[in-house]
């Protein structure tokens, strides 16, 4: 089929002999209408840090439009830490609230989303938060008592600081409750126990100028009142009659936290006993110790979720915006909390290990939420302006893989013309703004996010496998200062049991206590990963599963132990004794184990390709990623289809499939569809091997300079008079073609699949792509003046027709690199005087001793017959 619309949508479609005997009407059109031309809502957006802040209006006017003309659908206001010593904007000031004004008036006049976090930096807090309000710990202070005393001299008390309990005994195991107003002890004690109430001391991170202080307390109903207010109201008058779509909490980086001043009695309403006896099992291991910690984390949790996430969501509504939300972290929360935000969004782009982003996903899909949302390319190719394209494209396929739909760019350092080129950074992520040179290809790939992001809110998510997740083991392994359930659950839903599921063709979500009665549990198999602990009331919600028909399967043991300390232990083993009669199964025999269960979704997949499968009205829509950086041949069984279509999600372009060998280059992508709206009205097929290789007859210019001729491809790193451009070169020469050439469809323009580069083993922040490309990073390609489309990812190919005529075509390929071979040679950054100032906010990273990367059009193009 050759699709009508602009040139840059008509490429050749290959269709086999079957697809001739399915051609027939059409149907209606609006799935594929929506994907090639998706609306604006489906952009992603950037995270635009103001540093400092330190801003001017005309630079806020000028970014926000190059965001548009970049394919960016909005942006999130967020302040950071300065980088200059002069000229800094107090936050909340009257002129940063006019600064808000004008980026709130100028996004929406030129039709973007404007979300704002509330607070600057992260955790939320600042100087409004005294230490009454800050993140609180307990801490033990153990005092030897001199022989046969009775007298307990307590330790002098900090800001913030109270006595929680005071214990005596020879040791904590034996140590009794004493009341802290008298202070004695026995004759044969010999330690005095205190428990102290004290504040983390944590202070809020990367904070603006004027932002800087404690981190709240996000279990205290006054800390987080008073945030509101004192950040978020002053905030809402930058945008006045015009709320802004959403406002943000990163996620819970509360270190250090695990007590609030009420604990004690929010404890007792909700747990049924007395905390105050148990406290030393919180610091010492005893027998009843995990029951007790499974107890005290799960309090924190309740107390995170009713005291600081429904507040906030409540006060976003009042003031007529969103609440988006990355719901996970310290002090915990359940995944079952992220129903708590309007818009749920997570991080992380390991696609194969416990995972963040799957955890927001899962629950979005349980509670019927259509768009999970991502912190995106958070340490994308790590230090600033070393990523590419292709990093952005092979992150953003594994973020999908695990069900994401909208993507936030971190992101865009506002950059004023006197910071110079290529401007400011943060301090550990990528650089999404118009400062790179590939930026030439950003409307691309943009798109390309736009339109897997429209695509995949289409239907409903399939997903045949729950895993639950094990909370309460994960709260029982709490830890004083460390309570967190999604950080404990690695060690539990391992990347072994992962890949059990995923390699055997299925998809899977997690699932809690609370989304157990959700109404998008409909999973078919339930898998308990290794676990001891469970809640009596979750296990029976879980046999009531399998009574209806549902299968269960327990990985590596059985649950054998109540949840908390008044839990029955027999209660447990009777449930798994009657729901395994067969017991557990090990974690190596899972895959083969649910195949046995219900029919896998997909066959054929090897460990570096994954799908996903959504549901639609009338057809089946698959999602289908090579994460890897080596090309794949797969014979792909999609269940219950034979024939479909086969979609390029980066040029547009369709054609039948009918179970034939799927071949994916390095990091690509493909979708299919089936059903019976897969189906197309016209067709065009072409055959042939023909491969003319282009070597000989190029010039190339740098920047704006003269073009020369080429003598031969390869990196301008090479050669010592270019090694530091960082820009755009333009490579152009003649290309004369016959009418033969064109009606055979020798119109595809080949750059090369490139070499795959060694992949480090072991635990690594961030992402990129393993791959030595052919085009480093991207290029724009032009025939006789008219643009005809980019080229920024694998596979590395453009197909020209509709743009080469027979006769002579002036073929011009303007190719973009990063800029950081021109910053190889500027001197390093000096943050002296700053951090002088300011103290030290953040430090740089991978940005010392840096070398001129490889860049250009590293071998010669070929024309081919477009398949």
């Amino acid at each position: 089929m050759c699709l009508k619309g602009p040139k840059s949508l008509r490429p050749l479609c290959a269709l086999s002999l079957t697809a001739l005997l399915w051609a027939g009407s059409a149907p209606a059109q609006s799935l594929y209408e929506g994907f090639t031309h998706p609306p604006v809502e489906a952009r992603p957006m950037v995270r635009w840090w103001w540093f400092g802040p330190n801003v001017d209006d005309a630079e806020i006017v000028r970014e926000i439009k190059a965001m548009k003309a970049g394919g960016y659908g909005g942006f999130e206001l967020a302040s950071l830490y300065p980088l200059t010593v002069d000229g800094n904007t107090p936050y909340l000031s009257d002129r940063f609230i006019e600064a808000v004004k004008l980026a709130n008036k100028t996004g929406r006049k030129e039709g973007l989303r404007v979300d704002v976090t509330l607070g600057s930096g992260w955790p939320y807090g600042g100087p409004h938060i005294t230490p009454d309000l800050a993140a609180a710990r307990v801490k033990l202070v153990k005092l030897s008592l001199p022989a046969k005393s009775t007298t307990i001299d307590l330790p002098a008390l900090q800001a913030g600081e109270q006595v929680v309990a005071v214990f005596a005994g020879t040791s904590a195991v034996d140590a009794r409750l004493i009341d802290p107003g008298k202070v004695t002890a026995d004759a044969q004690d010999r330690t005095a126990f205190v428990v102290l109430q004290t504040p983390t001391g944590q202070q809020v991170k990367r904070a603006s100028v004027g932002a800087e202080g404690y981190v709240l307390d996000h279990m205290a109903t006054d800390a987080v009142q008073t945030h509101l207010h004192a950040v978020g109201d002053r905030l809402m008058r930058g945008f006045k009659d015009a709320p802004p779509h959403a406002v943000f909490s990163d996620s819970l980086e509360v270190y250090g936290v695990d007590w609030t001043d009420d604990l004690l009695i929010e404890f007792q309403k909700r747990r049924g006993y007395d905390l105050k006896p148990h406290l030393l099992k919180w610091f010492e291991d005893t027998p009843d110790s995990a029951a007790v910690r499974r107890d005290w984390g799960l309090t924190l949790a309740e107390l995170t979720e009713e005291r600081y996430l429904k507040p906030v969501n409540d006060w976003a509504a009042k003031n007529r915006t969103l609440f988006r939300s990355q719901t996970y972290g310290h002090p915990p929360v359940r995944l079952s909390a992220v129903r708590l935000s309007d818009i749920a969004e997570g991080e992380g782009a390991d696609w194969r290990i416990f995972s963040r982003l799957r955890w927001v996903s899962s629950a979005n899909h349980l509670y019927g939420k259509s768009i999970t949302s991502a912190e995106s390319w958070t340490w994308l190719h790590q230090g600033a302006f070393q990523a590419a394209p292709l990093d952005v494209k092979a992150e953003a396929d594994t973020l999908i893989l695990q069900g994401v739909n909208h993507f936030i760019a971190h992101g865009w350092p506002y950059s004023p013309p006197q910071a110079g080129e290529p401007g400011w950074a943060m301090y550990a992520a990528a650089v999404f703004n118009d400062h790179n040179p590939w930026w030439i290809v950003a409307p691309e790939m943009n798109l390309y996010l736009q339109r897997m992001s429209w695509l995949l809110r289409q239907g409903e998510p399939v997903t045949d496998i729950a895993i639950y997740v094990p909370q309460d083991d994960a709260l029982a392994a709490s830890k004083p200062g460390s309570v967190s359930i999604d950080g404990q659950l690695s060690t539990r839903i391992t990347r072994g049991l992962t890949a059990q599921i995923l390699d055997a063709g299925y998809n899977f979500d997690y699932v809690d206590d609370a989304a157990l009665n959700a109404p998008g549990f409909k999973h078919k198999v339930l898998v308990l990963p290794k676990m001891q602990r469970i809640d009596p009331r979750a296990y029976a919600r879980i046999e009531a599963f399998a009574q209806s028909g549902g299968k269960v399967v327990a990985v590596d043991g059985l649950p054998d132990r109540g949840a908390g300390l008044n839990d029955r232990d027999a209660d447990m083993q009777a449930i798994s004794t009657r729901l395994f009669a067969q017991g557990a199964v090990p974690e190596s025999a899972l895959g083969a184990t649910l195949t046995a269960l219900t029919a896998p979704d997909v066959t054929g997949l090897t460990p570096q390709v994954g799908f996903v499968h959504r549901k639609l009205e009338g057809s089946d829509l698959y999602f289908v990623a090579n994460t890897g950086n080596t090309p794949v041949t797969l014979n792909l069984r999609f269940r219950g289809n034979k024939h479909g279509l086969e979609w390029n999600p980066i040029d547009g372009s369709r054609s039948y499939w009918a179970n034939g060998p799927v071949r994916l280059a390095p990091y690509e992508s493909r979708l299919f569809e089936f059903g019976k709206n897969a189906v197309l009205d016209a067709w065009a097929m072409h055959t042939g091997e023909r491969r003319v290789t282009l070597d000989t007859g190029w010039t190339i210019a740098f920047g704006k300079g003269a073009p020369r001729p080429l003598k031969a491809f390869g990196s301008w790193s090479d050669n010592p008079e270019t090694a530091h451009f960082s820009g755009v070169v333009t490579y152009r020469r003649t290309l004369t073609l016959t009418q033969d050439d064109i009606v055979s469809g020798l119109t595809r323009l080949n750059f090369g699949e490139g070499t795959p580069e060694p992949i480090p083993t072991g635990r690594r922040n961030g992402s990129q792509a393993f791959l030595n490309a052919p085009i480093r990073e991207a290029a724009e390609v032009f025939v006789n003046g008219e643009r005809a489309g980019a080229v920024w990812t694998s596979p590395f190919v453009i197909d020209l027709r509709g743009f080469l005529v027979a006769g002579n075509n002036i073929l011009e390929i303007r190719v973009a690199n990063t800029t950081i071979n021109a910053l190889s040679a500027q001197t390093p950054a000096d943050y002296t005087a700053l951090k002088a100032k300011y103290g030290d906010r953040f430090q740089p990273q991978n940005m010392n001793n840096l070398k001129p990367l490889p860049s250009g059009l590293l071998q010669a193009p070929v024309l081919e017959i477009a398949q």
